[in-house]
């Protein structure tokens, strides 16, 4: 088994999270290449631009295409898997099946149909059953869909332009314009339902999605009464909770719950019904509910902001930058702004003049003036910033100089 090294592992996000991703990446010395989608439109036009950003740079390749919401444990099952699985991948579009442990409700199923060397063509390919169907399924050797794959490119884009021409003839434009052009769909749906030439190979390693509240418990350490906690949490008679919040949490009877705060939105949900997540977020896309979209934590190039508080004329929020990181040099015609520094040294340019501050100090900038705000040291630097304003938005931003190519606002 032939394993990639950084500059060959591509990481395809959405534009929201991918700052967040260089970060990440930088914190655990990966020097990957991070591309954005512009809007996302499910996974077959990301999976399809990834690959041909791949073969792109290094011509005809396998590549594994890995879910970053999946938490599998590596050793020698897994690279055995890999490894059956790359004598495959040329003649076949390569899926990973988890063998099932238990009849689960939350996952679609593989049908394994002819034998072959180290795996099984895909016979058949089944939604999430009911408990009922999941317990026959786990009893007749069905495997769960771990959204997990080995391709060849060359196979990979000969299937799509036979089952997806749409997708293929969209990517033959420059990124924005195959966006605008590409369909939304999966890859399930887009491709490996269509194609005659799927193969399964057995992942017996361990694995689990977490793309769901019950399995984000699952995967967690456990404290008192068997709670998974993120935060403060007293549990008086409760047991086998979820709960993430950076505030306290007091829970009194409550058992087999998942209570997740993020600051702007309160959401509890019964662990059994974690599933069912999904309609509550439609709900508030179709009140146009503006907290779909944005967190109270935003990443950008240079750093995180976090939103303390929102008022009418004013707006105060917590800002981070990483060492070397500073802002576009900028001004508002709505809105002054003033800097408190609570933790490291920053440098301060106003209307052509440079100045530091240190821990404890502030400074005021008036509306209209040129500003930028720079971390010149070795640990992280940590701001209040109060906003004061009659329009207080992120696109009332007019930038001179900017280190990170963005366009004017």
């Amino acid at each position: 088994m032939i394993f990639s090294s950084p500059p060959e592992i591509v990481v395809v996000t959405g534009r929201e999270q991918e700052f967040m991703a260089r970060d990440q990446a930088v914190e655990i010395g990966c020097s990957c290449r991070i591309i954005a989608e512009p809007v996302g439109k499910n996974t077959l036009p990301a999976v399809y631009w990834g690959m041909q950003e791949i073969e792109r740079e290094h011509g005809p390749s396998q590549v594994a295409v890995l879910p970053s919401d999946h938490l599998v444990q590596t050793g020698p099952l897994y690279s055995s898997a890999f490894a059956r699985a790359e004598n495959l991948a040329e003649d076949y579009l390569v899926l990973f099946g988890v063998k099932a442990s238990s009849p689960h409700t939350g996952y679609g199923y593989i049908r394994p149909g002819e034998g072959l060397e180290g795996g099984s063509r895909v016979q058949s390919f089944t939604e999430k059953p009911d408990m009922e169907t999941a317990r026959r399924y786990l009893a007749e050797g069905y495997l769960w869909n771990s959204g997990m794959f080995l391709f060849s490119t060359t196979l990979f884009f000969d299937e799509c332009r036979v089952h997806a021409p749409e997708i293929s003839e969209a990517f033959t434009l420059p990124t924005e314009e195959a966006y605008q052009n590409t369909p939304a769909i999966s890859i399930d749906y887009g491709l490996m339902e269509k194609t005659t030439r799927a193969a399964v190979v057995p992942l017996e390693a361990s694995w689990i999605d977490i793309g769901t509240f019950d399995s984000l418990y699952t995967a967690l350490p456990k404290q008192e009464g068997e709670n998974a906690v993120r935060g403060e949490y007293l549990g008086i008679d409760s047991s086998k909770n979820l709960v993430f919040s950076d505030h306290l949490v007091i829970t009194v009877g409550v058992n087999d719950t998942a209570i997740i705060d993020t600051g702007d939105i309160t959401f509890i949900i019964s662990r059994d019904r974690a599933e069912e997540t999904k309609e509550a977020v439609e709900t508030l896309k179709e009140r146009h509910d503006p907290r779909i979209e944005t967190a109270l934590t935003e990443y950008r190039p240079w750093g995180s902001y976090t939103l303390l508080e929102d008022g009418q004329h004013y707006r105060i929020k917590r800002i981070t930058f990483p060492p070397g990181r500073r802002l576009s040099l900028q001004m508002h015609h709505h809105r002054s702004e003033h800097w408190v520094v609570v933790n490291g040294t920053a440098r301060v340019t106003l209307d052509g003049k440079e100045y530091l501050l240190r821990k404890g100090e502030s400074t005021f900038v008036p509306i209209g003036s040129a500003h930028r705000l720079e971390n010149p040291g070795l640990i992280p630097l940590e701001i209040i910033e109060v906003q004061i304003g009659d329009h207080i938005t992120e696109d009332d931003i007019v930038r001179f100089s900017d280190d990170y190519h963005r366009a004017e606002k």
